[in-house]
């Protein structure tokens, strides 16, 4: 279970207490023990992943490959499934343990680093030596793009690195970052589907992308991509970033037809390829739901796929506050509603921030007394912070001007931990998006 460093300091209200259980049971709902208990077993020489049956009996043998936030869980639950039918495998992730079948190789999120780059190489070599007799299986999950960087040829780490940390400083969401990614990558964008050919490749996926697209997901190293060259370009082009020479003359030369695009859908490379969501945003927003509903709150998901600049987002959370309260509309108090997605921060300034801090003190500021609002990022990790997020009610913020001048600065947990509003997990293991419960009395 998910631990919360200084509960009973946060938990100071009836509303604040069922907030954070909510937070705590939709993280815990998709951690990766529980739900690859739930979706992976093995009956003899049948494996079944997700409803789906798969005979081993043509199978020489089991490579588990990939990365991301959540891989190093889901390494650990396939050996407790698989045991020793797993020959080799490699994981690279932000926290990596010890694994007895699964090697287990350190990478950095959100922009990549020299450990991710060397990861990936080893993935590459296991990948490398399957045949129509071996079972890849890949592990896929939230923050898979960073933590695993293949650069294409011409691009360097360097270029990588600018070019990543560029766009997260201009606020770009994620099908757009990973446009460029895919473009720069030799992994993304179906390229490790196309290295396993003619291999069975089984995807265990963990979206925290909103709307579950397979190509974003990881920029998609399983899925058939369907952004260009074209779209690549016109991503820098719209958030305003200048990338470095190398990465756009290879960019340049793509959409010129000079270069190879990613594989189409369609492409026979993924003629063995099945990918299985096993867990995704509204697997914890519908934990956090039957929380609510055991304590006897009225419940309505305002919806899995909220987007777009978070200070902006959090005003429709305010609004909705604002309805119950005065008509009892969409729901009545007492009510818990939810929402997930991904929302973005664009970098104002240079103080601590993350999207669901954002969220949360754009809320303070106009949130009603009867109301509480928690936001946290999945994994722990809001941001480039440390923090998982905020909970907030309508007396947090007793200084609008200072939480103004805070949000302008991008120092939205520089105002937050002056009024005991942090929400503090460490790495959670998991990444399915952003949570947020509102508790309105």
């Amino acid at each position: 279970m998910v631990s919360i460093e200084n509960e009973d300091t946060l938990t100071s209200t009836r509303r604040r207490e069922t907030a954070l259980a909510c937070v705590r049971a939709g993280i815990d709902a998709a951690r990766p023990d529980r739900v690859v208990d739930e979706s992976v077993r093995l009956d003899g020489d049948r494996l079944h992943v997700a409803g789906t049956e798969y005979d081993l009996s043509d199978v020489d043998r089991i490579v588990a490959v990939g990365g991301g936030k959540a891989a190093d869980g889901v390494a650990d639950a396939l050996e407790r499934v698989l045991g020793d039918r797993i020959d080799a495998g490699a994981v690279v992730t932000p926290d990596p343990g010890e694994g007895e079948r699964i090697e287990r190789l350190h990478g950095d999120h959100p922009v990549p680093s020299q450990d991710g780059v060397d990861g990936t190489d080893r993935i590459r070599e296991l990948v490398a030596e399957a045949d129509e007799r071996t079972l890849v299986l890949a592990i896929i999950t939230g923050g898979g793009s960073a933590l695993l960087p293949a650069p294409a040829e011409g691009i360097t780490l360097d270029d990588l690195q600018r070019t990543t940390d560029a766009l997260l400083d201009a606020g770009a969401e994620i099908g757009d970052l990973n446009a460029v990614r895919k473009h720069l990558s030799t992994l993304k964008g179906g390229g490790l589907a196309e290295l396993a050919a003619p291999a069975t490749v089984v995807s265990l996926v963990f979206s925290d992308v909103v709307g579950n697209d397979l190509s974003v997901i990881a920029s998609g190293p399983t899925a058939p991509d369907e952004s260009t060259y074209d779209d690549a370009l016109d991503a820098l082009e719209r958030y305003g970033v200048d990338p470095p020479t190398a990465v756009r003359k290879r960019l340049e030369a793509g959409a010129a037809g000079d270069l190879p695009e990613t594989p189409r859908p369609g492409d026979e490379v993924f003629d063995r390829v099945t990918n299985h969501i096993l867990a995704d945003g509204f697997t914890a927003l519908d934990a956090a739901r039957e929380v609510a509903q055991e304590r006897d709150y009225d419940t309505s998901i305002l919806s899995s796929s909220v987007r777009g600049e978070a200070r902006e987002a959090a005003l429709t959370h305010v609004a909705v506050a604002e309805e119950i309260e005065a008509t009892g509309n969409p729901i009545e108090a007492p009510a818990v509603v939810l929402s997930g997605g991904e929302a973005t921060a664009t970098v104002r300034g240079d103080g601590v921030g993350g999207p669901n801090a954002e969220f949360a003190l754009a809320a303070a500021v106009e949130l009603p007394d009867s109301s509480t609002l928690a936001c946290v990022d999945t994994d722990g990790r809001d941001g480039s912070s440390d923090f998982a997020g905020a909970v907030v009610d309508g007396d947090t913020v007793d200084d609008v001007r200072a939480a103004r001048q805070a949000l302008g600065n991008s120092d939205a947990y520089g105002y937050l931990g002056s009024r005991d509003a942090i929400v503090s997990t460490g790495a959670t293991g998991t990444n399915v998006n952003d949570l947020r419960v509102l508790v309105v009395e």
